[in-house]
């Protein structure tokens, strides 16, 4: 039987986002973070409305966010690297260099099995060792990435120029979800129900629940 590889992504939530220029979503467990690069600031979301519960100033913020070991990681400055930031202070504890350094890189997410990241032009996906930041996997995605998250064992990236989401089982290295987006989604966020975008036009992150998800496939 051949793979189902779209849906009709439709949205079945959304929260306010507190600024006009969306780059980086992630979840560490009880809230969303949130970064814009235009206002060079951090957010931490109140998941239930998305009232804003804390504020930092990140001037260097320029594309994806994550969350591992208790840190966020931004994207940023340039050439691109990951900044290191303590949820409770905003301060940058320590910077990765993500080599050889360009800016391609435009999406990261931690999973199981290490650090995701999308890069763009030629679009793939990597996995790299946390600790040393070295490639250990690299495989080729259709588009133009910009943001990327993990859940249950898929890596799923936002493309903005297509508005697309698509999504890629990272043990078969194939596409199993491909739908639209609402306007043009930057980052992406997992919070182990949903899986979110920030939909950089409508100033808003929209939820959506891919079938590949509802239905377990992935683990």
């Amino acid at each position: 039987m051949t793979p189902q590889l779209t849906d009709d992504g439709s949205v079945v939530s959304s929260l306010p986002s507190p600024g006009t220029y969306l780059c980086g979503l992630t979840w560490d467990g009880e809230r969303f973070w949130h970064s814009d690069q235009r206002a060079g600031e951090l957010y931490a979301l109140d998941p239930d409305g998305g009232g804003v519960l804390e504020r930092y100033a990140c001037p260097g913020a320029r594309a994806d966010l994550a969350h591992f070991d208790g840190l966020l990681s931004q994207v940023g400055e340039r050439p691109k690297r990951l900044l290191l930031i303590d949820p409770d202070t905003g301060e940058i504890e320590g910077r990765k260099a993500v080599r050889p350094s360009n800016g391609r890189l435009c999406g990261t997410e931690a999973g199981p099995e290490g650090l995701w990241m999308c890069l763009r032009r030629p679009p793939v996906v990597q996995l790299r060792d946390i600790a040393t930041m070295t490639v250990q996997r690299e495989f080729p995605v259709e588009g133009n990435p910009s943001g990327l998250t993990y859940a249950r064992g898929i890596v799923f990236y936002s493309d903005y120029e297509e508005e697309v989401i698509r999504g890629y089982d990272v043990r078969t290295e194939r596409k199993v979800f491909s739908a639209p987006a609402e306007g043009n989604p930057t980052g992406m966020a997992w919070d182990g129900r949903l899986l979110w975008y920030c939909d950089f036009p409508g100033r808003a992150f929209r939820a959506i629940l891919p079938e590949v998800l509802r239905d377990g496939s992935g683990t």
